[in-house]
């Protein structure tokens, strides 16, 4: 380890975040597990943090929180219920608007129960196939897929990454936090579908579509009993305000017993990058808490709208895990109201552009997988409002409080 003039440390600090915001660096194959990961060990070298410090800095309760869920979020695909579930509810209608409504719903409702992004990777092959067998025009359904993921989200803990980190910060219990943000994700869903009524004439239609044929697949029912009876336990310990991490890792425990599924099944379904990303995420923080570089903020973050803003904007610039993971350090932990709204800026925001969002990205490259394009103007006509307007909601339900 050497020791270099910090002036050197902030620029290494501000490249990292610059590729992290682009997601790669032109010329090299690197992703953004791997770009937190060597600007972390570059860090160290230079000794802005001892690698003692870079450890100590790596929060085990988000890591734990985060492995466990993807472990149940796994098992839930694997048994089939994601498919299950929105194919039950797409029984319920036939028309373009009804689908659209039911879609929306249904996934956002999901969203706010398990990892958004699984749930984006399920929706979005399920939501191509039925509108070309109804022919309609994919483009209103696959943003009300992208938009929904991340506004359903908002409403529990453990709906995406960002709300687990705020959920190890904080301290809040599941209860307080789905008690808040609940009305927000179901207003914000209702905003969503009258914004689609606007942008796609096409979806105002109540008649119905001609019959058509849902797709099958197999659901491996003893699978699908044991994972709903483990994920039920799992909520009512989360309601009860029993510690997330260790209950979500008890929960991951016993679904791993099992005769039924390969272990390596399931680890494959893991996204072992993004805990890699946490990681390295985790050592860049105390990096810039170190050389002290946000200074300038905190009289923003102070102020509930500067705040959000602050959020939207860092989210949109670096995406929103690192933008928490940068915020968060300024932010007192008995603050419920600004945890609350950072977790909401920082998921919210993420409809602002296609790239604000894993969950938009996973929809667009799953909807091309499927000979179906999805631009980023088509997104941006879509987003922009919608995150003004949920952004907006979100002020004046809880900033104003």
């Amino acid at each position: 380890m050497i020791n270099v003039p910090d002036w050197v440390q902030v620029v290494v600090l501000g490249l990292s975040y610059l590729a992290l915001g682009i997601g790669s660096v032109p010329g090299l194959r690197m992703n953004r597990a791997t770009l937190a990961l060597v600007s972390a060990a570059v860090l160290i070298a230079l000794g802005t943090l001892s690698l003692y410090q870079a450890w100590q800095a790596i929060d085990a309760d988000t890591i734990v929180f985060l492995l466990s869920m993807m472990v149940v979020n796994a098992y839930l695909s694997y048994a089939g219920f994601f498919k299950l579930a929105l194919l039950y509810l797409l029984r319920l209608t036939r028309s373009p608007l009804g689908l659209l409504g039911l879609l929306t719903v249904g996934t956002g409702a999901l969203s706010a129960l398990f990892l958004n992004d699984t749930l984006a990777l399920v929706s979005t092959p399920l939501t191509v196939q039925l509108t070309r067998s109804l022919k309609l025009n994919p483009v209103p359904y696959l943003l009300a897929i992208a938009g929904a993921t991340n506004i359903g989200s908002v409403a529990t803990l453990s709906g995406n990454p960002q709300n687990i980190l705020v959920g190890s910060f904080s301290g809040i219990s599941y209860s307080e936090f789905a008690l808040t943000l609940t009305p927000v994700a179901i207003i914000g869903l209702g905003l969503q579908i009258g914004l689609l009524w606007l942008l796609y004439p096409e979806v105002r239609s109540l008649r119905p579509c001609p019959p058509y044929p849902l797709p099958h697949f197999r659901v491996y029912r003893p699978v699908l009993i044991k994972t709903l009876i483990v994920t039920s336990l799992l909520l009512i310990a989360f309601g009860a305000g029993l510690p997330l991490a260790e209950s979500a890792f008890l929960a991951a425990a016993a679904l791993l017993v099992t005769r039924r599924i390969k272990p390596q099944r399931v680890l494959q379904q893991v996204d072992w990058s993004l805990l890699v990303m946490f990681s390295g995420l985790f050592v860049l923080t105390r990096c810039v808490q170190e050389l002290d570089l946000l200074a300038g903020v905190a009289t923003w973050v102070a102020h509930p709208a500067g705040l959000l803003a602050v959020t939207a904007i860092v989210s949109n610039l670096i995406s929103n895990v690192p933008a928490v993971l940068l915020l968060q350090g300024m932010i007192s932990p008995d603050a419920t109201q600004s945890w609350l709204l950072l977790a909401a800026g920082a998921t919210l925001a993420g409809n602002l552009t296609l790239f604000g969002a894993v969950a938009n990205l996973i929809t667009v490259e799953a909807a091309a997988a499927a000979g179906y394009r999805l631009s980023f103007w088509q997104h941006l006509q879509f987003g922009l409002p919608l995150t003004l307007m949920t952004l907006g909601l979100t002020y004046a339900w809880i900033g104003l409080r």
